[in-house]
C-alpha cells in the first residue's frame, strides 16, 4: 500500500482513503473554480485522507461518458460508497462535504 492510500490520522468519522474523480472541460472558468475549490477542500477537511484524479473530457471524451457524465464540473465519490455524483463549481463547501460523507466543521 503506497504512502498515499494509506488510512488518515483517525480524524474524520471515517480514516478511509477518499477517492474522487473531477470532471472538467478544459480551462473553462467553471472548471477552473471546481479544480481550486476541489484542492482547497481536501487541504482543508481530508488532508493526507484523498486521492482525486482530474479529467478533461475534451481530452478524454468517452471515458466521460463512459462514467454517464454529461456535464461538466461534475465530481464523482467513487469510495468509501456508495458512489456520489455533485455537479457544479463546488463553491457549496457544506454540500460538498455532506455528499462525500464527511462533517462541516473544520479539521
Amino acid at each position: 500500500m503506497s504512502a498515499r492510500e494509506k488510512k488518515g490520522d483517525g480524524r474524520g468519522p471515517s480514516a478511509e482513503t477518499v477517492v474522487l474523480r473531477l470532471y472538467v472541460a478544459g480551462t473553462a472558468p467553471n472548471s477552473l473554480r471546481a479544480i481550486a475549490n476541489l484542492r482547497a477542500l481536501c487541504e482543508e477537511h481530508l488532508p493526507g485522507r484523498s486521492r482525486v484524479e482530474i479529467v478533461d473530457a475534451l481530452e478524454e471524451p468517452l471515458r466521460t461518458l463512459d462514467d454517464g457524465v454529461l456535464v461538466t464540473p461534475t465530481l464523482l465519490k467513487l469510495s468509501p460508497g456508495p458512489v456520489r455524483t455533485l455537479i457544479g463549481d463546488l463553491s457549496d463547501r457544506a454540500g460538498v462535504l455532506l455528499a462525500i460523507g464527511e462533517s462541516e466543521a473544520p479539521r
